[in-house]
């Protein structure tokens, strides 16, 4: 595909989609593929909040119940998403109303598109800032900032770091440029050529950390915390827990799988890819329990230590250990690679949908996006400093009492609240329901080409099973399953 955007026609509702994609870029393998959604998958999520979740839930039996749900849960809603994008071969805005005039339904049904579109541009905002925090945090180790810190002096550095507006815009300013200049290439010229570079250099910094770990002399005491179920540790809440991180883990409803599937080639098997992202993404959470859970019980520290694990509890282990600045450096580094593959898919889908809608070129649209980003971005900065006294509170008032959605919630806490709690859920919930059942399934066997068992397996869990758990999930997130709880006396 040249630089500029190119134009596709619609195809007639009887031929395929997926033979129109004359002029589009493809992955080059189903191998690129699995290695962009993966990175699209694997970011803070896997390696940030994975292993604090884990901890706050009692360790061996959380991981089984989360390992469940990306069954139930992700896999199929990912071949869903996969499936829709490859077929629609365009943004996630176009793709949505061509496959619902192909099947006979509403063209409204591109409003699902656009929710991806604009879930993945508001993610990419406040991402970014978080995702500088790491990158801050690699000199500072590098340098041995943390060396014989106590709690409270590593707790200063966080502190001193995320206070300063001018240090934080900065390094949004350049994991956003970073993002930005691979996006710019292209699918073959930079998606692909980054993926395929970042995540074996991701897989060998996990080995060298896990190496490391197992040198702590608390590495079987990590994997019997993480791999040995006690389900006397397991709470409602922890399997609500459970259910929304297996389907946010996988980066779906924000339209990003979507598009990557539309550069899927035809004959890629969608349910083996699919499978093996979920196991890639999970296998990467699990080496980061490895590395994490050693380091925290080397030190005596506490697992359940919350999303304050990865930016002040390691960094206080790391320095405190042998070869702590190296290896914390590492671990830093293996965070901001993460991040990068994750940021790259968050504004693809505005990308391909901006070449589209204004016939201009990939680079200009990249330029275009990245300012209006960087500039969002700037609410999240200032959301832990000069505006951090500017909250938002959302209260229910019940004959039951007062339930609160929303308390004390900065700009970056609303922003976070409103993509992952509400638009993800919605989006998630919206591919299944059209996947399952509104497009045809002439169709769907088609794009699938599965054996007649599978397909109906897919069908089940799409149908039925995972829209009931991402529905548990929306309503959990908006406080309306602990309103219910209470009411019932639970």
């Amino acid at each position: 595909m040249s630089d500029s955007a190119s134009s596709i026609s619609d195809t007639p509702n009887n031929q395929n989609p997926q033979n129109q994609s004359s002029g589009r870029e493809l992955w080059s393998s189903r191998m690129v593929f699995i290695l962009a959604a993966t990175g699209s998958a694997v970011g803070l999520g896997n390696i940030w909040k994975f292993p604090y979740i884990t901890g706050e839930n009692g360790g061996g039996a959380f991981v089984l119940i989360y390992l469940l749900c990306i069954a139930s849960i992700g896999i199929p809603i990912m071949m869903a998403e996969i499936m829709l994008g490859r077929r629609g071969r365009h943004d996630p805005v176009t793709t949505m109303k061509k496959l619902a005039r192909e099947s006979g339904h509403s063209r409204s049904w591109g409003l699902l598109g656009w929710m991806g579109v604009i879930a993945g541009f508001l993610i990419l905002s406040y991402y970014s800032v978080i995702a500088g925090w790491a990158m801050a945090y690699i000199p500072r180790m590098a340098s041995g900032a943390f060396q014989g810190l106590d709690a409270a002096g590593v707790n200063s550095v966080f502190t001193t770091l995320v206070s300063n507006p001018e240090v934080l815009i900065a390094w949004h300013s350049i994991f956003l440029f970073m993002t930005m200049m691979v996006v710019a290439r292209g699918v073959r010229g930079g998606l692909e050529k980054a993926v395929t570079y970042l995540m074996p250099l991701l897989f060998v910094l996990l080995i060298i950390l896990i190496l490391y770990a197992i040198d702590t002399g608390h590495f079987s005491q990590g994997l019997t915390y993480l791999f040995n179920p006690d389900f006397s540790k397991i709470t409602t809440d922890g399997v609500l827990s459970a259910m929304g991180h297996a389907f946010f883990t996988l980066s779906l409803g924000m339209g990003a799988i979507m598009v990557y599937g539309s550069y899927l080639p035809s004959k890629t098997s969608i349910a083996q890819a699919s499978i093996s992202v979920a196991f890639m993404d999970t296998l990467v959470a699990l080496m980061a329990g490895m590395i994490i859970f050693p380091i925290v019980f080397a030190n005596s520290l506490e697992p359940s230590a919350g999303p304050g694990l990865i930016f002040k509890t390691l960094p206080l282990a790391f320095g405190h250990m042998d070869y702590g600045t190296l290896f914390g450096t590492l671990f830093f580094i293996l965070l901001v690679f993460a991040a990068w593959t994750s940021s790259i898919s968050l504004i693809e889908p505005a990308i391909t949908w901006g070449m589209k809608t204004f016939q201009i070129s990939r680079t200009k649209t990249s330029i275009i996006a990245g300012i209006f980003v960087w500039l969002m971005g700037l609410l999240t900065v200032f959301s832990f400093n000069l505006t951090s006294e500017v909250t938002i509170t959302s209260t229910i008032s019940t004959k039951y009492g007062e339930f609160v959605i929303l308390k004390d919630a900065t700009a970056f806490d609303f922003l976070d609240y409103l993509t992952s709690n509400i638009m993800l859920p919605l989006g998630g919930l919206m591919i299944a329901v059209y996947a399952g059942w509104l497009m045809k399934r002439e169709y769907s066997r088609e794009e699938l080409n599965i054996s007649s068992g599978l397909y109906t397996l897919w069908s089940f869990l799409v149908r039925f099973v995972a829209p009931l758990m991402v529905v548990i999930v929306f309503l959990n997130a908006m406080g309306v399953v602990a309103f219910v709880r209470t009411i019932m006396g639970v």
